[in-house]
Formats: structure tokens, C-alpha cells, sequence
């Protein structure tokens, strides 16, 4: 996790917070993500939530130390930007990783949150601080032993460490995935429910919920092989298909029901209000930054939405 406010930033403000035009928004976002992340940040003066977002978001870009990089961009002086990825309400937040959109939200959110967005966009880049030494070593053996089916030694592992730093968000949510794998659902919510506030809207504990909200759904999922005939039956049935994809992730083809969900999103993207994309974003906060299926999930899933 990025230690946000920690090490020193010896970027310039310049160098990191940039107003951009339709001139200089290929140079400025699009190939300078080949490096670092751009968040890019679509705002307008008589935008009243753009006042107390912008701000602090480029506090937020300040903080991470040069990790990431902050675009603003005017869209009263640059509709043909706004107009290309269709720019809807403000304010609306892009972040652009190696040329392709990553993630993105719209409206204003908390402080918190916003670390919280930028974490995620630096670390699903592949950047990321150092959080110390032993803590991190446990921390990486006991991911191990839980991607291997040691639940109970993961477990174990990760209590001790939040016996040692009671605000490790890695460690509680750990203790949580834990949990699920061992198939006690209202034992992980606990934790969960449990967590320092201070740490409670961090990337790992979302994750975590996001985690427990799937294993909840797979409780009630289908049968695959039902669903997946009701789907070729009727190929426009999308709820069939919604359920279809439910039942993959809880047979554990993650890939199979991303591509149900985008091909759901691509057929009919308002169909029950949104369910398609909302289901895709929980799937992708539930996986490991840097997992393939969340990034190839994503570049899809955007290009869809600029297409």
C-alpha cells in the first residue's frame, strides 16, 4: 500500500499538477501515463463540488510524491475532450495508466476516499511505499499461506500482526479474507465492522468487503450449467446472464464471469440500473491490484464506456 504523507517529495508542484488543453492532453496524459499514472480531473468554474475537489485531490497527488500525477482539465475551454469520453456531469475523475482509463468516479467524495482512489490508481500502476520490514515479510508469507489453502495458519498470522499495529489495514483485511475462505461469512464482517476508522475506507479493507458482498451473492447462485443454457437460449435475457455470471464467480471462473458481466454491459448498460457495471467494479475491488483480470477487466470495461 502507498503510504500516503510518508518520504519526501522532491517533485515539484509543477511537475505534478498540470492544466491541460485539447492541445497537450495527448502529450500530458495519454503518453506521459507510459511512466506514471495521470488522474485527470474534469472540472469547469461554475462547477460549485469542482471547489472542494479539486483541492483535495491535489493534496492528495501532492502527498504520494511524485507516484502519481494530477491533469486538470477546463471543459468549458476544452468540449472536444469532454465531448470524446463523454463527459456527462461534473466534476468527473479519469486516472490513465499506459495510456488506457483505470478507474475513475464522479461527484465529490470525502478526504479519506479520495487517498483511498489514489492508492488504488498508484498501486494498480504497480507503484506502492514500503510499509517496514518484519511486518511486511509476515504480511507477504501469510498471503501465501492463504492463496495456498493455509486458512487457519493465515489467520493466525495476520491477528498477530494487528496485535502488533492495531491500525494495519492489510492485516485486517486479511483476517477477513481469511475468514471467508473458511466459509464464515458473519465472522468476517465482524472484523471487518471492527476496523480502526482510521483504516476502515482504505483499498484492503474495501476489498475486503467487496470480498464478503460476492461470497454472500455465491450463497444463493445458481447452477452454472442451467444458467449458462438459459443464456444460449435467450441471449437477451440478462438477467439470466447476470445470474450466470454470479454462479462463475462463485465457482471460482472469475475471468468467465467478467466476460458475462461486459458482454452484459455491452448489450444493455443501464439494464436494472447500472447492475452490470456496479457487479464488474465490486468484482474488480475484490482482486489483488495488480491481478490480469482486474486490469484487462478494466481497459475493456473502459473502452466500452469511451467507445
Amino acid at each position: 500500500m502507498l503510504e500516503l504523507g510518508q518520504g519526501k517529495n522532491t517533485s515539484k508542484p509543477g511537475d505534478l499538477i498540470k492544466d491541460v488543453s485539447e492541445a497537450t492532453f495527448m502529450a500530458e496524459v495519454i503518453e506521459a501515463s507510459q511512466s506514471v499514472p495521470i488522474i485527470v480531473d474534469f472540472w469547469a468554474p461554475w462547477c460549485g463540488p469542482c471547489k472542494t475537489l479539486t483541492p483535495a485531490l491535489e493534496a492528495a497527488v501532492t502527498r504520494a510524491g511524485g507516484t502519481v500525477k494530477l491533469a486538470k482539465v477546463n471543459v468549458d475551454e476544452n468540449q472536444g475532450i469532454a465531448g470524446q469520453l463523454r463527459i456527462q456531469s461534473l466534476p468527473t475523475v479519469y486516472a490513465f495508466w499506459q495510456g488506457q482509463p483505470i478507474d475513475g468516479f464522479q461527484g465529490a467524495l470525502s478526504g479519506s476516499e479520495i487517498d483511498a482512489f489514489v492508492t488504488r490508481v498508484v498501486e494498480a500502476a504497480g507503484g506502492g511505499g514500503q510499509q517496514g520490514g518484519g511486518l511486511d515479510e509476515a504480511l507477504d508469507a501469510a498471503d501465501q499461506m492463504l492463496d495456498t489453502g493455509a486458512v487457519e495458519d493465515a489467520a493466525q498470522t495476520y491477528a498477530a500482526i494487528v496485535q502488533e499495529d492495531g491500525k494495519n489495514a492489510r492485516a485486517y483485511a486479511g483476517m477477513a479474507r481469511a475468514q471467508i475462505a473458511a466459509g464464515d461469512l458473519d465472522q468476517a464482517e465482524a472484523i471487518l465492522n471492527g476496523a480502526p476508522a482510521e483504516i476502515s475506507a482504505s483499498p484492503e479493507v474495501e476489498g475486503a468487503h467487496a470480498q464478503l458482498q460476492l461470497a454472500r451473492q455465491a450463497e444463493n447462485a445458481g447452477p452454472v450449467d442451467d444458467l449458462r443454457a438459459a443464456v444460449e437460449a435467450d441471449p437477451d435475457n440478462h438477467q439470466a446472464r447476470f445470474d450466470l455470471a454470479q454462479a462463475l464467480y462463485a465457482s471460482g471462473q472469475v475471468q468467465a464471469a467478467v466476460d458475462e458481466l461486459l458482454e452484459l454491459f455491452r448489450r444493455d448498460r443501464e439494464w436494472n440500473d447500472g447492475a452490470a457495471k456496479a457487479q464488474l467494479l465490486t468484482i474488480f475491488e475484490a482482486l489483488k491490484p495488480n491481478d490480469p483480470v482486474l486490469l484487462n477487466g478494466r481497459r475493456r470495461l473502459s473502452s466500452m464506456i469511451f467507445a
